[in-house]
């Protein structure tokens, strides 16, 4: 699949209440992201070349050097401009007296032209007498998106202060809405299920919530343009032969990270009993227990130099338990674990009794299907602080797959310990009653808080760019929610059944039992929020949704 060029414009502008943005909300029949609020953008056309000549300001060679780019960044910049002025009718351009174009300008009468490619934005320019001021952008973002959506985009997210005398109109064709909004609020209408919002606009709605005027957030973008997002093959090895790579790949960000200067020597496969040094003092040491849940097996994390903290034994498998032992000389001060499933803690007891290690977590739930040997010593709280040979440990209560999950954060490397509440190539199961969905997003959404740069789940490899893995997650959780609530209210009433054919129709029928676990996580989430309400064995929406 191509990876076509795209490019987006933020428009803000100062109110009485703070900085605000201009969101448009997508067209229902869309192909990519139905519904979904987005700033102005769209693909970058091969006849956004032509307006450089109306350009002023900054020229290519400059605005390419600050995208990362050889050449062609003043056509990124021109894109967003003409999208926005198709898309949202704002115009930045300014007149033959240099001045803004207003609302009366006769330029207007040609925004449909524009959009229907009867005119292009060089054709616009000289036939309005126009320039485009390049300056007054500035690079805020770049976003690929990652493989599985029907399109990808290769999108640079730039940012200016909107006209005073023009006002924003959505199209009525690819949008049917929009609106002015604090950062802040469209984040929080976001969390609350309000607003669909996809993972780029989120990362820079972060962004921008950061800011109170436009002059802070227009000096901040000029100066600290982002870090050039990977977009080169990384070499590496599987089964003995050297591979290339891509961006995206599971192995990707852990090659990059143990392998800077790319010369071919980290792994790209993950094998059972086999240490991988995946930062300093810290060793994955991978359970033989692949599996449709587990992916390659269940990762042990052995921490520390001389003394060592072991976290997530992993399922009671003697190779495994042995294969620990040695690599740790049985020098094993502490055991923590992230939850009791029965792929994480049964190994803990062997450690125990062997080594007679301290062990810190929380023993299973009442009534769930866990492990019920697990006997911890020490139930740490949110917030503490545990110390191993390799750094401080800080423990983070992270409900949600399991009502006992605990991550954990070695502060020193900024390096979090997800177990499962993040997993790699899969979403994690949700299943009630001991897994709750609400609680797992409000984890989700508390982990950005926390200081993190790398990401070491329980399954797969290393991932890199921890707020993107975390938003992708809470995009997708949240799409999900808002498509069962539409089924929802579109049946009037329904049996968990038939709401799982409907708002799963996307997944193959022969995991609907699957589905229907999920389904009802979300339904049980709807009617904490007020959304949805059930009468013996049927659900319905409530006027809140």
């Amino acid at each position: 699949m191509d990876i076509r060029p795209a490019a987006t414009l933020v428009l803000t502008r100062d109110t009485a209440e703070g900085l605000q943005v201009l969101l448009l909300q997508r067209t229902w029949e869309a192909v990519f992201m139905p519904g979904f609020f987005v700033f102005p953008g769209g693909s970058v056309d091969e006849q956004d070349i032509g307006g450089r000549v109306h350009a002023i300001g900054r020229g290519d060679s400059d605005i390419s050097q600050t995208m990362s780019l050889d050449e062609g960044g003043a056509d990124y910049m021109l894109a967003a401009v003409r999208e926005c002025f198709e898309e949202a009718g704002v115009l930045l351009a300014l007149d033959k007296q240099d001045q803004p174009v207003a609302t009366d300008h006769p330029v207007h009468d040609d925004r449909d032209a524009l959009f229907r490619g009867e005119l292009t934005l060089s054709e616009l320019c000289q036939r309005h007498k126009l320039s485009i001021p390049l300056d007054r952008l500035a690079y805020l973002g770049h976003w690929i998106t990652p493989p599985g959506p029907p399109r990808r985009f290769d999108t640079r997210f730039f940012v200016t202060v909107a006209p005073d005398d023009q006002l924003a109109s959505h199209d009525g064709v690819e949008t049917i809405d929009h609106v002015w909004i604090s950062p802040s609020q469209a984040l929080e209408d976001h969390r609350c299920g309000r607003r669909l919002l996809g993972l780029p606009t989120i990362r820079t709605l972060r962004i921008l919530s950061d800011f109170d005027t436009t002059e802070s957030l227009m000096r901040y973008a000029h100066a600290n343009p982002p870090e050039p997002y990977p977009s080169k093959p990384w070499p590496a090895v599987k089964k003995g032969k050297p591979v290339m790579l891509e961006p995206g790949a599971p192995a990707y960000d852990e090659a990059a990270k143990l392998d800077p200067e790319g010369e071919g020597s980290t792994q790209a496969e993950i094998v059972p009993g086999e240490p991988v040094e995946v930062a300093a003092g810290v060793v994955r040491l991978t359970a033989p227990n692949p599996g449709m849940m587990t992916g390659p097996g269940t990762n042990t994390y052995v921490l520390g130099h001389k003394r060592f903290t072991v976290l997530d034994p992993g399922p009671d498998k003697a190779t495994h338990i042995e294969r620990i032992l040695e690599v740790t000389g049985g020098a094993i001060d502490k055991v923590v674990v992230t939850h009791t499933h029965q792929d994480h803690s049964p190994g803990v007891a062997a450690l125990k009794a062997s080594t007679g290690c301290r062990v810190y977590g929380w023993p299973a739930p009442e009534g769930a299907a866990q492990d019920r040997t697990f006997a911890p010593d020490d139930e740490p709280a949110h917030g503490d602080l545990i110390q191993t040979d390799a750094g401080t440990l800080k423990v983070l209560h992270t409900p949600g797959h399991a009502s006992n999950h605990l991550c954990y954060v070695l502060l020193e490397q900024e390096l979090l310990f997800s177990g499962d509440h993040i997993m790699q190539g899969s979403t994690v199961v949700i299943n009630p009653p001991d897994g709750d969905m609400k609680a797992y997003l409000e984890s989700l959404y508390d982990l950005l808080d926390e200081p993190v740069r790398y990401i070491a789940p329980a399954h797969g490899f290393l991932m890199g760019h921890p707020e993107a893995v975390i938003d992708y997650l809470i995009t997708h959780r949240l799409a999900r929610e808002h498509k069962v609530a539409k089924v929802l209210k579109t049946l009037t009433t329904a049996s968990l059944r038939d709401l799982t054919a409907e708002a799963y129709d996307d997944v193959p029928a022969a995991i609907h039992g699957v589905a229907a676990r999920s389904a009802l996580a979300h339904l049980l989430k709807l009617e904490a929020d007020g959304r949805a309400a059930r009468e013996g064995e049927t659900w319905h929406a409530t006027s809140h949704t």
